[in-house]
């Protein structure tokens, strides 16, 4: 798969301040032991490997901000690959939950059709507006995605 190494776009207008990278709060060795699972599981080279990484982070601590809210947020396809490699590593995303989501755990719940609804490109921009770095051209295949259960807490 060819990969770029644009710089980031925000899916939205400007933001009060500099745009965060989950790289700020994910450990080293944990980002680079999910770097190597995404390079193990899909044709991903470490360039993408981290985008697709860097995405699922942003889109899980967004979700984690907005416990309660019922935004209904969900990842595109892409960005759904970085998150299941993150929930699947159980320990390290149940620290996760612990020190983002108040030691919540933020359920996976799927569903089994696929919606077209605008979900995706909402929580994009949801995923911007709190301050993330946003690589909209992994939020781009929203036509099929989000098959997340919505207006839930739960992705």
């Amino acid at each position: 798969m060819a990969t770029s190494t644009a710089a980031p776009i925000p899916a939205a207008g400007p933001t009060a301040g500099p745009m965060r990278s989950a790289r700020e709060v994910v450990p080293t060795a944990l980002w680079n032991k999910q770097v190597g699972l995404l390079m193990r599981d899909y044709p991903y080279d470490s360039v993408m490997a981290g985008r697709v990484l860097g995405q699922g982070y942003a889109y899980l601590l967004t979700a984690m901000n907005h416990r309660g809210d019922k935004l209904g947020l969900a990842p595109s396809s892409l960005v759904d690959i970085g998150v299941h490699t993150i929930i699947l590593d159980t320990v390290a995303y149940a620290e996760l939950c612990d020190r983002f989501n108040g030691g919540h755990f933020l359920h996976h719940v799927p569903e089994v059709d696929f919606k077209n609804d605008g979900s995706v490109m909402k929580t994009a921009h949801r995923v911007a507006a709190d301050g993330w770095e946003v690589d909209l051209s992994l939020w781009q295949d929203a036509a099929k995605c989000s098959p997340c259960h919505p207006g839930s807490d739960s992705h």
